[in-house]
């Protein structure tokens, strides 16, 4: 799968090589960012994820989604959501292409994309708190609790799994793990994003973050670690008493459409071009501009 080019922000550059259609099929993957988390908190939640590969699932184990029809000559929208800081304040950005939006992931006890781990109701071994899902998006974060000697925090939910529930006393004593991502081919090799953030836990372990750039939670009085870039990963939550949390990683928008280029890229849009067999596929990793086909 040769790499023909990488542009940066700044750059634009304009196609057209041989008679477009007047209408073209555009495959896509958005995937936004992922819900960042402070200390005593549940994991983030993956940001949402949609796909219309055929026979690959958007999240929560849905169904591909259809392609987008485009028009020739008509221009798009491509808005790479951030992953939220690792401060439990807000939750991570929405991704764009044309009329597909995915939300942002949950920060801990929110809906999102998919929703981040709860911290407990603050009722003691009551286990709850946890955000929830957005449909054909992601999964439910799972739900924390205090306990009679620190916390044990809730998992982020991640593209295709809902975060890990803890248990009250006399239950484990980790952390929630966070959910499992989807793995996608678009490109050509398949890579797993979408991953939920694991919940801290203090006095014990951390749980650990879902597949598809998860960031791991932390243990005793560890901090959690950061989502990873372009995969909308949850960010995983720190442990006790002011431990830092993890920001979530960054979203992606990937295209894939049959045929030569085709597209005029303008400025503001971070980007790589691939082929896939007959397929043109466009990754674009951060920003936000316009396609023009």
């Amino acid at each position: 799968m040769p790499l023909l080019g990488t542009r940066g922000a700044a750059s634009a550059r304009g196609f057209g090589f041989g008679a477009a259609p007047t209408d073209l099929s555009v495959q896509y993957l958005v995937i936004a960012g992922g819900g960042g988390v402070a200390g005593d908190t549940g994991g983030g939640g993956a940001g949402g994820y949609r796909c219309s590969v055929s026979g690959e699932t958007s999240g929560g184990n849905s169904s591909a989604e259809s392609p987008l029809i485009i028009t020739k000559g008509s221009s798009v929208t491509v808005t790479v959501g951030a992953g939220a800081p690792g401060n439990n304040t807000v939750n991570g950005s929405d991704s764009v292409f044309s009329t597909i939006t995915s939300a942002g992931g949950g920060k801990s006890g929110t809906t999102g994309g998919s929703g981040g781990g709860g911290s407990g109701t603050g009722t003691p071994n009551e286990v709850g708190g946890q955000g929830g899902g957005t449909a054909n998006q992601g999964s439910a974060g799972g739900g924390g609790v205090f306990i009679s000697n620190g916390q044990r925090a809730g998992g982020g939910g991640g593209a295709s799994q809902v975060g890990g529930t803890v248990q009250g006393d006399p239950g484990s004593g980790n952390g929630g793990a966070g959910g499992n991502g989807l793995s996608s081919s678009i490109t050509g090799g398949s890579v797993t994003r979408g991953g939920g953030g694991g919940g801290g836990s203090y006095p014990a372990t951390g749980g650990s973050g879902g597949t598809g750039g998860g960031g791991a939670g932390g243990s005793g009085s560890g901090a959690g670690t950061n989502g990873t870039a372009n995969t909308g990963g949850g960010g995983g939550a720190g442990a006790c008493c002011g431990a830092a949390g993890g920001a979530g990683g960054s979203g992606i928008v990937i295209i894939s459409y049959i045929g030569a280029d085709l597209a005029s890229i303008g400025g503001g849009l971070t980007y790589s071009k691939t082929t896939n067999g007959s397929r043109t596929v466009y990754s674009f990793t951060a920003g936000t501009g316009t396609i023009t086909f």
